[in-house]
C-alpha cells in the first residue's frame, strides 16, 4: 500500500501524454529527456528531476505546476495554509491605487522591524507565520509609501513584496509569485535602488528555471548584472552578484552546459572569498558555504550524481546558516544518493530536511519526487519510511 498518492508526477507526465496522444518516444524526442528515463519516470520506479519536469512541460506546453500536480490542495487545508492565500492576492493588488483613507500607518520604522521578522521567519521555515502576518504588512506599507513617499518607505514594500514572493513560491503558487516580483521590481523602480533591481532580476531568473526556459533565465542573469554595475561598489553589491552567479551556474548545469556552469561557480567562490559569509545580506545567504551547496545541485544537474553525493558529504554547514538553505541542501542531497543507490542516506537526507525546516519540506517538490522513488525501494528503509510518507500527505 502507498503511503503517497498514486497520482504521482509520472502518472501526471502519462497521462498529459496520452491527451496529447503521444507515444513515449515521441515526447522523449520532443522533450530530450532520455526514452529509458522517462519510462522509468511515468512508472514511479525514478525520480522526475526538475530538468525532466521542466523540459516536459515545455514540450507538453503546460505549466510546471500541472506535471507536478502544485499547490498541494489537501496539504495545504490540513496545514490550513490555504486560506492565507487570498488575503496575498488582494494585498498585491492594491499597489496602484495610493493611500487606504482608512489606514493609519505605525511609523515607519515598527513596520521595518516588522518586516525584517518576516524575513528571518521565512528563512527559519516558519512559512505559515509569514503568510499570515505579511498581507497586512504589505497594506500598511502601501498606504505609508503613497502617503509619504521616500526611498526607504518604497524599498521596505518592496522587501515585504520580496516575502510574499518567498511565500507564494515555497507553497507552489508560482503565478502568485510572478505578481509579487512584478511589485517587487515596481518598488524597487520607485525607490531607484540597483540593488534591489538586481535581486529582482536573480529571482525573476529562477522562475524561468524552475519552468525549464533556460535561455530566458541567463538573459535574466545577464540583465541583472549590468543593473548591478549602476550600484556603488561594496560588499553588498559584491554579495547580489556572487548569487547571480551562483544562479546562473545552476542555470548552465541543468541546461547540461558544464563548462560554463563551472566559469559561474569559480566567479561565485571567488567572490564568496572576499565577502565572507554574509547570511543577512539582502537575505541571500551567500558566501563560501552557499557557493559550496550549490556546487553541489551543480553536479546533480549535471547528472554527475556520485560527485555530488561525495561532494556534498564534505560540506559542513555552519551554526546560524539559515534553516530554509539547510533544509534545501539536504534535499539535493537525498536526490543525489537516491540516485547512487544510497538508499538509506538519502532517506536521511530526507530526515534532515524535516528537521531543518518541516513547513518548507512537506512542501518541497524535490523531497516528494524523492519519497516517491524510494517507496518502490522501501523493503530496504526502516517502518520509519512510511511515517514519513504519512507526514508528507497528512
Amino acid at each position: 500500500m502507498h503511503s503517497l498518492p498514486h497520482d504521482h508526477t509520472g502518472a501526471r507526465i502519462k497521462r498529459l501524454r496520452l491527451e496529447r496522444h503521444l507515444t513515449q518516444r515521441a515526447l522523449a524526442d520532443l522533450s530530450q529527456v532520455p526514452y529509458g528515463t522517462l519510462t522509468k519516470v511515468e512508472q514511479g520506479v525514478t525520480a522526475a528531476s526538475p530538468y525532466v519536469i521542466g523540459s516536459v512541460a515545455r514540450a507538453l506546453r503546460v505549466e510546471v505546476a500541472t506535471v507536478t500536480g502544485q499547490p498541494y490542495a489537501a496539504e495545504l487545508r490540513a496545514d490550513e495554509l490555504d486560506v492565507l492565500i487570498r488575503p496575498i492576492r488582494e494585498a498585491l493588488d492594491l499597489y496602484d491605487l495610493g493611500s487606504d483613507p482608512l489606514l493609519s500607518p505605525r511609523p515607519h520604522q515598527l513596520i521595518a522591524d516588522d518586516s525584517e521578522a518576516l524575513l528571518t521567519a521565512v528563512r527559519a521555515g516558519e512559512i505559515k507565520k509569514a503568510a499570515t502576518v505579511v498581507p497586512g504588512l504589505v497594506e500598511e506599507a502601501t498606504t505609508a509609501a503613497h502617503a509619504a513617499p521616500s526611498r526607504e518607505r518604497w524599498l521596505l514594500l518592496a522587501s515585504l513584496y520580496r516575502t510574499s514572493y518567498d511565500v507564494a513560491s515555497k507553497l507552489g503558487y508560482p503565478d502568485l509569485a510572478t505578481i509579487a516580483l512584478a511589485r517587487m521590481d515596481w518598488a524597487a523602480q520607485c525607490g531607484s535602488d540597483a540593488i534591489v533591481g538586481g535581486t529582482v532580476r536573480y529571482m525573476r531568473a529562477l522562475t524561468y528555471l524552475r519552468s525549464g526556459d533556460y535561455r530566458t533565465g541567463q538573459r535574466l542573469i545577464d540583465l541583472g548584472l549590468r543593473t548591478l554595475e549602476q550600484a556603488a561598489a561594496g560588499r553588498e553589491r559584491s554579495v547580489v552578484t556572487g548569487q547571480l552567479h551562483l544562479g546562473a551556474a545552476v542555470m548552465a548545469g541543468r541546461s547540461k552546459a558544464s563548462a560554463r556552469a563551472e566559469d559561474h561557480l569559480v566567479e561565485a567562490e571567488r567572490i564568496a572569498a572576499e565577502t565572507g559569509e554574509a547570511v543577512s545580506v539582502h537575505w541571500l545567504a551567500f558566501g563560501p558555504t552557499n557557493a559550496a551547496v550549490h556546487r553541489v545541485s551543480v553536479y546533480a544537474e549535471l547528472d554527475e550524481y556520485g560527485v555530488a553525493a561525495e561532494t556534498g558529504a564534505r560540506v559542513r554547514i555552519p551554526a546560524g546558516w539559515p534553516a530554509s538553505r539547510r533544509s534545501h541542501h539536504h534535499a539535493e542531497m537525498a536526490r543525489a544518493q537516491l540516485w547512487t543507490g544510497q538508499l538509506e542516506e538519502s532517506f536521511r537526507s530526507l530526515l534532515a530536511a524535516r528537521k531543518a525546516a518541516p513547513q518548507q519540506a512537506r512542501y518541497h517538490q524535490t523531497v516528494r519526487e524523492t519519497y516517491s522513488a524510494l517507496e518502490a525501494a522501501r523493503r530496504q528503509l526502516p517502518d520509519s519510511f512510511l511515517s514519513y510518507g504519512s507526514w508528507l500527505s497528512a
